[in-house]
């Protein structure tokens, strides 16, 4: 733990933002001062780095062979705050401490300006545009605006209704925090999201809030990172890795659409960003804001126990009303083998189209089509790094892989049976989708909005600007639709395949379906006409359809946490998922045994596998994996680290920990 005396030393600990577990130690020149979060210029091996002063040196080095600190950086030194949530973060996730410090800073050309940067600090007025509230939204925002207020830590779950007006709530607790000249931080699940309500934030707070995300240029990421570290961006809206800037004054955290997948970093350091936005606020002791229409079932349990307040937003605003769902049994309709859009869609799409209302289509599936086989011998086109079929993409004329970089053109010939010509498409996706459109519904403007039709924010936005502007009739797409848009226009939402995403055994595929079917009917009705939503399933039965034609999220929410109680799964019991990847498939598998003979076998913990991954092969590296399963009542990040400590993999091999993992392939 970084001490916070500020009292001069002679040697200093130095922790460099690298995969590296511990500070180093280094010597201070006579006329050098340093106080903990000091960034300093060091030598490191043959070479310099960038490091962060973590406290008084260890003590273990003799003096005379310590190297000297080359110098100081010009900039304000990383709050206590941010150093003991560095500690926190790689305590619970195993990564290197100097991992998780990268994430404080990435590239160091960030930390000192350039002299041609020029940065004008933002002026966001907390009563610019204020909107007139209802009073379900008025009792919501007095309990923010308490919290933060009070300057103390709190967790609340705002719970409204697609519709319900959530955003107008929390930038309630955001123009309180402003008024107190202390920075504000929204966090969203997705890049693309941020097109969405850039606006909304701009008009309600006369600025554009400064933006953090991957999509940005390096001179915007350093001015931006500038600003932040020197207090001078009080509201800043970015993805998950927002939560590890160095916040001189951070007063709230808002989590939006707290539910999403997402927000899970699955490769490098890997956290929730939810879940790690709740310890930051906890360390800062500041108020915390989870925003769900549909909110997780983590986050429902935290409620339950009292750890976390509960407002509730339970109508639409304004005279909007809540969608009617109809269930279309596809088990009743005789479509053909080129047709995906059944007659009771089709009649509700054509009705649309002729009142001159916006009507979105649903499929979950990226492309044209998520398979390709040889109609002679059956043989199907796996993408050779992974354990995955390739995906035909249309627009580029080629088969993909949407989980590596590998592509490849449609070969003319079977590799294994040598026919000619006779590979077919199977299955759709939203490419395909859009060509039956096309051909059901020629005068119809169709788009797609997939996250490889749009690259970036701004394409997003010119989307949304389309759509705003009614030169899109039909919009046709992914998951991606469903974060948090808001098209008055738009009256019907049609799901082609509602069943996709409830088979492969993933614990959580029920809550996540039901999530996202729940959000993309929510598109529907927002404006004076009401909402239609038509659900093609081939299992109505379903409690995931029952539950969506009944609107009862509550009620299918319990029987989730009833079956997730009984199998020992979270948010009950505490998962880890420890993952071996290699070239060599032989080597993985005896290094995961290895593993596993070394399994700690008390506290109540339970070793599954070892076992391969469902993805048994990713970018051309074989994965075998253990997974433990303990009480809560166990610190598994202390087990598993202590566990570790008995068993050296070979160099060539990797090991990746999931603690509490949210997604199981």
């Amino acid at each position: 733990m970084p001490t916070s005396s500020a009292t001069p030393i002679k040697t200093i600990s130095v922790l460099l933002s690298a995969p590296l577990d511990k500070p180093y130690d280094y010597s201070l020149s006579k006329e050098m001062d340093a106080t903990p979060g000091a960034f300093v210029e060091v030598p490191f091996g043959a070479r310099t780095a960038i490091g962060v002063v973590w406290g008084k040196g260890q003590g273990n080095i003799p003096q005379k062979k310590l190297k000297s600190v080359i110098r100081f950086l010009s900039i304000p030194p990383v709050p206590e705050t941010s150093l003991r949530f560095v500690d926190w973060v790689s305590a619970y996730t195993l990564a290197p401490k100097g991992a998780v410090l990268k994430m404080l800073f990435g590239n160091p050309k960030f930390l000192e300006p350039k002299k041609k940067d020029r940065y004008e600090a933002p002026f966001f007025d907390p009563d610019y545009n204020q909107p007139i509230l209802n009073q379900e939204q008025k009792n919501a925002a007095a309990v923010l605006i308490d919290n933060v207020n009070a300057q103390r830590y709190a967790a609340v779950l705002l719970d409204g209704v697609t519709g319900s007006g959530k955003t107008e709530v929390f930038c309630e607790a955001i123009a309180q925090c402003l008024r107190q000249g202390r920075q504000a931080l929204v966090l969203l699940p997705e890049i693309a999201m941020t097109a969405a309500l850039i606006d909304r934030f701009t008009e309600r707070f006369g600025h554009k809030p400064v933006l953090w995300h991957s999509g940005l240029t390096e001179k915007q990421r350093r001015l931006h990172w500038q600003a932040i570290a020197h207090g001078k961006a009080l509201f800043i809206l970015g993805a998950r890795s927002a939560l590890f800037l160095p916040y001189p004054d951070l007063g709230l955290i808002v989590v939006d659409e707290e539910h999403e997948a997402a927000y899970k970093q699955e490769e490098g350091t890997i956290y929730h960003g939810r879940d790690m936005a709740v310890v930051r606020a906890h360390v800062g002791n500041i108020p915390i804001v989870l925003s769900s229409a549909t909110p997780s079932l983590e986050t429902l349990e935290n409620v339950r126990q009292g750890k976390y307040g509960h407002v509730i937003l339970p109508q639409r605003y304004g005279t909007a009303a809540m969608p009617s769902v109809e269930l279309v049994d596809m088990r009743a309709h005789k479509l053909s083998a080129q047709e995906f859009i059944s007659p009771p869609l089709l009649k509700a799409l054509e009705d649309a189209l002729e009142k001159k209302q916006q009507a979105m289509l649903f499929l979950n599936r990226r492309g044209y089509a998520p398979l390709t086989l040889c109609r002679a011998c059956g043989h199907r086109l796996e993408c050779p790094r992974c354990t995955a079929w390739l995906t035909e993409h249309k627009a580029s004329g080629r088969l993909h892989c949407h989980h590596c970089d590998y592509s490849m053109a449609l070969p003319k010939v079977c590799p294994v049976c040598g026919a000619e010509g006779r590979f077919a498409a199977c299955g759709p996706g939203v490419e395909r989708i859009a060509e039956e459109v096309k051909e059901r519904l020629p005068d119809a403007r169709a788009a797609i909005m997939a996250s490889d039709t749009l690259d970036d924010p701004k394409a997003a936005q010119e989307l949304v600007d389309k759509m705003n502007a009614h030169e899109i009739d039909i919009l046709i797409g992914t998951q991606i639709m469903a974060k948090g848009y808001h098209f008055p226009r738009l009256t019907l939402v049609g799901v082609i395949d509602g069943d996709l995403g409830l088979a492969g055994g993933d614990p959580r595929a029920s809550e996540r379906t039901f999530q996202l079917l729940q959000q993309m009917a929510g598109r529907s009705g927002r404006g004076e006409d009401k909402g239609h939503v038509f659900l093609q399933t081939t299992a109505p039965e379903h409690p995931v359809m029952k539950a969506m034609v009944k609107g009862d999220r509550d009620a299918f929410m319990a029987i989730e946490l009833k079956e997730r109680q009984a199998y020992r799964l979270p948010p009950f019991w505490r998962l880890a998922i420890l993952t071996v990847s290699g070239l060599d498939a032989n080597q993985v598998i005896r290094a995961t045994q290895e593993l596993a003979a070394k399994a700690p076998r008390d506290s109540g913990l339970r070793i599954l596998g070892p076992a391969p991954a469902p993805f048994a092969k990713l970018r051309g590296r074989y994965r075998h994996r253990l997974m433990v399963q303990a009480p809560r009542t166990v610190n598994v990040s202390q087990v598993v680290r202590e566990w570790l400590t008995t068993v050296k993999l070979p160099r060539n091999l990797r090991l990746a920990v999931d603690i509490d993992p949210y997604s199981f392939l």
